[in-house]
């Protein structure tokens, strides 16, 4: 094979997405433990049954990265390799990453490999290996990919919308009060992933069509032309379909696509929560 791109599962993508001639795609998974039983990030593993699992334990749950091994034997299929990443400030993903691609090229320094840290998660990196495959489809060579990716990504915004407080509970930055009142109440935590890879709180929101009006005001604050989104859910198609729904009646050009969150962003959405991005 010449060419591969390889993501973590933070990517929300399944092999079956994208159907590419000239290029392979796998995704390499976390782990995910609540209480004593650990999860396997791949595309069989069953979320709600996870979600479950978490709204049941009182403790918080962990999560853990792919080791180098994992990306390695990917790195192994192909001449040349992408790798892409959850937010470096995230997660150690991307280290594992680099680790496996210098003991890959030490045995095989012909190679191409290159590591993206797409300072996001889930909608964020499906973006841009959509983009990446159409590039190698159209033949650009290596360097104009990952540059290109590179570039993409920087101009990539992600918001998010939380419905669920239960980890901010368990690691003690939320009162067990005023988690329980919030959810009763119906209460959106609303954020974004800044240009730096970080996590920031934007406010709080009442109820579902609230919350789609903050998203949308989030994408008019931060320049949406009408190209590319991707919303992430986590068991909650309708309020997804509500929000693709208004999309197209304020920018009736954009590309729309929904995604269900694999195990890594059903961790940290929860049951219920939005991650979108856009381009």
């Amino acid at each position: 094979m010449k060419w591969k791109i390889v993501s973590d599962s933070s990517c929300d993508l399944r092999s079956a997405d994208f159907s590419c001639e000239e290029a392979g795609f796998s995704t390499v998974p976390f782990y995910i433990r609540i209480g004593d039983t650990e999860y396997e990030d791949n595309e069989s593993m069953d979320t709600l049954e996870m979600i479950d699992a978490m709204e049941r334990c009182p403790e918080l749950g962990s999560t853990s990265c792919p080791p180098p091994m994992a990306w390695e034997d990917e790195y192994a299929e192909a001449e040349q390799v992408v790798a892409i990443t959850i937010s470096k400030d995230l997660s150690g993903s991307f280290s594992s990453a680099s680790a496996a691609r210098e003991l890959e090229l030490a045995k095989h320094p012909e190679k191409k490999i290159h590591v993206l840290n797409s300072l996001a998660t889930g909608p964020t990196l499906a973006i841009c290996i959509g983009h990446m495959i159409d590039w190698i489809k159209e033949g650009k060579p290596f360097e104009f990919v990952t540059e290109k990716a590179t570039e993409f990504i920087k101009s990539t915004k992600t918001v998010f919308a939380l419905s669920c407080f239960d980890n901010l509970v368990k690691n003690g930055r939320m009162t067990k009060f005023t988690g329980f009142v919030a959810k009763k109440l119906g209460m959106w935590g609303v954020g974004i992933g800044n240009e730096e890879g970080h996590i920031v709180m934007k406010g709080k929101t009442r109820g579902a069509s609230r919350v789609i009006n903050a998203i949308i005001e989030d994408m008019r604050e931060r320049g949406f032309r009408s190209k590319e989104i991707i919303i992430s859910h986590c068991h909650n198609p309708a309020l997804a379909e509500k929000l693709r729904e208004r999309v197209l009646e304020l920018w009736s050009n954009a590309k729309v696509t929904i995604l269900k969150t694999r195990g890594l962003d059903s961790f940290y959405a929860e049951r219920g929560g939005l991650i979108v991005a856009y381009h």
